[in-house]
């Protein structure tokens, strides 16, 4: 398949960008060569075929022939159940039902893939995601094994965490010693999990809110989507609304912070996640199609077009005769981190850690030779298997600062993540990160400054902090909660 803004992009990268250099055709191609899952290649019936793409590549557009397996649809396998135990409830947030910045486990809530509550276990996590949207294991055991560890509490005999805020429902599932505090939940993850530079929900120093959709978001996404086009081209398509929305927190937010993790990887789940999990799937578009309508269902939005948008927070559906990813076709990490090259390989800015330095347009990126103390750097993250050595590994080695405020024994509380992230790397030939100079990030006051200090939120302490905690981890509650 032909990306067209990507062989676009191929040809007219910046000549010279401050955070990370030019990415090369071939750096492209070997990276997207390896992230196919190369170890499997000769199990693979298609590696032939792959290798044969490859090989045919045009030299300025590494990925325009390079195919992945032919999808088949089987509607009996891929119809997603919306009737009877799985039927639309809509939140009611009196009785302290959560919903939070992600739409996809919203809507799993509202439809009991999920607790109602909008409080899970992690085991239910993975599998409503699996299940539901076609998830892998790998990713979504990495992702709820994440949120629980820095949104919940790895410490219960049933660890899982709100997708929403603090709530005390979350005592349900989220009990057990050596937590100080209430869990914060999604909606209280900022810079941890939610990051800025959001597609449909607004940065955090700016509103106050980084949970509920923002009608004018939301519109612009849906006219950014191409119709009547396969969900992969829609993906790619989708580059300059994300370079958009990056650019528009340089602009708008002083506070802005890119981290390594919730923002070089959360943030473009974003982007990605909709047209990859979100697309209905037909004989049509066996690789999925994300009509616009589908779009809106699941971020909880009625209306045809932007005079009439009514946004219904939390009201995030399944729509009716919904076919979710082929089974054999499931998404990946590796899949994932394909989709974070593919833009990044048109702004590559995108893959800049650093921020704003507390006013607009003062974004400072951070050498990444420095931040790890010449580990990794910028001119080889995407040589080999390094981007997911070092996103997974700076996790690690930046966890017990970000969480020592949060668990009495930070070890301890560790060592789901730990686990998840050896098992996910056993097979990866990782320079080895043993520290990460977090005292970099402390020139950015979005990534030192409290929820209360903030302009936005300076009448009077909100409800939902999570006291005791330093830096932003706090959670907020609705209003009407």
């Amino acid at each position: 398949m032909k990306y067209q803004y990507l062989a676009f992009a191929a040809t007219t990268f910046l000549s010279t960008v401050v955070a990370f250099p030019k990415f090369s055709p071939d750096q492209l191609k070997a990276y997207y060569g390896h992230s196919k899952k190369s170890a499997e290649a000769e199990a693979c019936p298609f590696a032939a075929q792959r290798r044969e793409a490859e090989a045919e590549a045009e030299p300025g557009c590494p990925f325009s022939k390079l195919k992945k397996r032919v999808s088949k649809f089987v509607a009996q396998e891929q119809l997603i159940d919306v009737t009877g135990q799985y039927s639309f409830i809509p939140p009611n947030f009196e009785a302290g039902d959560q919903r939070g910045p992600c739409p996809g486990l919203n809507a799993l809530a509202n439809h009991g893939y999920l607790p109602h509550n909008g409080v899970a276990d992690l085991q239910t996590i993975i599998k409503a995601t699996n299940e539901a949207y076609g998830m892998s294991l790998d990713l979504g055991g990495f992702l709820a094994v994440y949120g629980t560890v820095f949104d919940g509490n790895p410490l219960s005999t049933s660890p899982g965490y709100s997708i929403g805020g603090p709530t005390d429902a979350s005592q349900n599932i989220l009990n057990g010693l050596g937590l100080l505090g209430t869990p914060s939940g999604l909606s209280g993850s900022h810079n941890k999990y939610e990051s800025d530079v959001s597609a449909t929900r607004a940065d955090l120093y700016v509103t106050g809110n980084n949970f509920e959709v923002v009608r004018d978001r939301f519109i612009d996404y849906y006219y950014a989507i191409p119709e009547n086009t396969p969900a992969p081209e829609q993906y790619t398509a989708l580059a300059p609304f994300h370079q958009q929305r990056f650019d528009e927190s340089v602009n708008e937010n002083p506070y802005f912070f890119y981290s390594p993790f919730s923002g070089i990887l959360v943030s473009p789940a974003a982007y990605s996640f909709p047209p990859r999990m979100m697309a209905n799937h037909s004989e049509e578009y066996p690789d999925g199609y994300l009509d616009r309508q589908t779009f809106a269902s699941f971020f909880g939005v009625t209306g045809d077009n932007k005079d009439n948008f009514v946004v219904k927070q939390g009201w995030e559906r399944i729509p009716d005769n919904w076919y979710k990813r082929p089974i054999d076709d499931e998404f990946s990490i590796p899949d994932f981190l394909l989709d974070v090259v593919e833009h990044a390989s048109y702004y590559p800015r995108l893959l800049s850690i650093g921020g704003n330095t507390g006013k607009v347009n003062t974004f400072t990126p951070i050498d990444l030779g420095n931040l790890t103390g010449g580990v990794f750097n910028a001119a080889t993250l995407l040589e080999g298997n390094n981007l997911e050595c070092f996103v997974l590994q700076s996790i690690m080695a930046a966890a017990p600062d970000a969480l020592g405020s949060l668990f009495t024994d930070v070890q301890k509380a560790l060592t789901p993540l730990s686990d998840k992230i050896t098992q996910l790397l056993a097979n990866e030939a990782c320079p080895q990160l043993q520290s990460v100079n977090s005292q970099l990030f402390e020139q950015y006051p979005g990534y030192t400054e409290a929820y209360g200090s903030y302009a936005g939120l300076s009448k009077g302490t909100p409800s939902g902090l999570v006291e005791g905690v330093t830096g932003v981890v706090g959670g907020l509650l609705r209003s009407d909660n």
